[in-house]
């Protein structure tokens, strides 16, 4: 009977009302949607969505404490395997993770995993949340380079082991890209991201901010001097990718990193960060963080159009962020890729020249490869370029640490475990694979911890 239960639809601010506003998109499940949805959980012997969720928070567990309406047990079911379920059950690629392995989905809808995770996250946050157990301290000491969810995940876990953790962060705020690269709309900023982070603050997680790694402080001397028996570094991936085509000098031409960094706040009236959202914006690429840089644009009051070179089906962005996006009245320019920039007599962009693509054959991702057609260019007017090309680790740790390797893209090298070429120093998320996703670099973050727990203890 479970699997004929249709799945509850969530409810979300209506498209021309939300295109306006910062405010969270989704309003997430109220008690009787969560318990309903809840009850369509088949509860499988062998659950595939638990093997698909990288940070193995047991799904049927606290699913199954959720259709009894015991909320309290479903939250303590999560803390025990992730730290950041609120932020977690609202930006993590569900679909293609814990729900795209649910077998409802086989032949209809999945388990809204995703949504009652949420549900479950806030409900024990506006009900005075849970501090899971911690164990008496072991005397060790372990440095966190960077406070995004690589960082809080193995910091969290490291804690409850009983070790003192300090976390150094770069910027004024921790939270990392949680804070400074996903929108408001998405991932509200206070009520979720900050209250998380404290969250963590309460395991005895101490956090340090504005402190620079490689400047502020090195890896050496957080070793040799200041007493820390072990470094994980996830510092994330924060330095941008350009097409390095002619005209991306020109005034107006922004990468989505700073385009959404500044615009995280200055939207505000109490904030006096200077902004130019421009009147007629163009977004290049497809993957999540172009659907954000167009969103936020949208709202700021310009008319915005994505370009990507391949066809919709190869966006990488989620299915439900392309689908708000079109929702609120984005433009779509697929099969297409700027060649240049075109800009006035003042310096500032005044237009983009694009060539018209059509699909080859299939590149090492898997995706069919773009092949310009000859003779198609065109022009698109606009005033601001947003390239959201994709991100690599800055290198400024790699080059004051001696013996830490890195490949040809910058990327710390490190085995499955986060293990470096220093002994010692682990590493994880984005400074290892790349830009990902939040929920890869959480995991990433959780075998850190139990490979140093394990380093420190032989």
């Amino acid at each position: 009977m479970a699997n004929k239960i249709p799945r509850v639809p969530v409810r979300e601010q209506e498209p021309k009302v939300r295109a306006t506003n910062f405010e969270e998109v989704c309003y997430g499940y109220n008690v009787e949607e969560a318990q309903l949805e809840a009850t369509r959980c088949l509860h499988c012997k062998n659950p595939r969505c638990v093997a698909a969720c990288p940070v193995s928070v047991k799904i049927p567990n606290f699913i199954a404490q959720v259709a009894a309406g015991n909320f309290a047990a479903a939250a303590s079911v999560i803390a025990e395997d992730s730290s950041l379920p609120a932020i977690c059950g609202r930006v993590c690629p569900q679909e293609t993770q814990c729900e795209g392995s649910c077998i409802l989905g086989v032949k209809g809808e999945p388990v809204a995993i995703g949504k009652l995770e949420r549900f479950v996250a806030d409900w024990s946050r506006e009900n005075g949340g849970i501090k899971p157990e911690t164990a008496p301290s072991n005397g060790h000491k372990v440095a966190v380079i960077g406070s995004g969810p690589a960082g809080l995940a193995c910091a969290s876990d490291l804690a409850k082991l009983g070790y003192g953790v300090t976390i150094f962060e770069a910027l004024h705020r921790p939270g990392g890209v949680l804070e400074y690269g996903i929108p408001e709309f998405r991932l509200p900023k206070d009520k979720v991201v900050a209250a998380e982070i404290e969250s963590v603050k309460a395991l005895g997680v101490k956090i340090e901010t504005n402190v620079i790694a490689g400047r502020t402080v090195t890896i050496d001397n957080l070793m040799d001097k200041e007493g820390f028996s072990a470094v994980f570094i996830g510092s994330g991936a924060g330095l941008p990718r350009f097409m390095n085509i002619p005209g991306e000098h020109y005034n107006g031409v922004f990468s989505a990193n700073e385009f959404l960094t500044r615009n995280m706040k200055a939207y505000r009236d109490d904030y006096d960060t200077p902004i130019h959202a421009g009147k007629k914006v163009v977004v290049v690429g497809g993957g999540n963080v172009a659907m954000d840089a167009a969103r936020t644009a949208l709202r700021l009051g310009a008319e915005t159009t994505i370009v990507y070179r391949r066809t919709e089906n190869e966006l990488p962005a989620r299915k439900e962020e392309v689908h708000h996006a079109k929702e609120e009245g984005i433009k779509f320019a697929m099969l297409t890729n700027p060649v240049e920039v075109i800009g006035d007599e003042n310096g500032w962009v005044k237009s983009v020249k694009c060539i018209r693509m059509e699909l080859g054959e299939p590149d090492e991702s898997g995706r069919r490869s773009p092949v310009e057609v000859p003779g198609s260019e065109f022009e698109i007017e606009t005033d601001t370029v947003i390239m959201s090309l994709g991100t690599s680790p800055n290198p400024l740790i790699a080059k004051t640490t001696a013996g830490l390797e890195t490949n040809r893209r910058g990327c710390i090298v490190a085995d499955e475990n986060g293990a470096t070429s220093r002994p010692g120093v682990f590493a994880g998320g984005d400074a290892v694979t790349g830009a990902a996703t939040v929920i890869l670099a959480m995991g990433a973050g959780r075998k850190a911890a139990a490979a140093i727990n394990d380093y420190l203890n032989t």
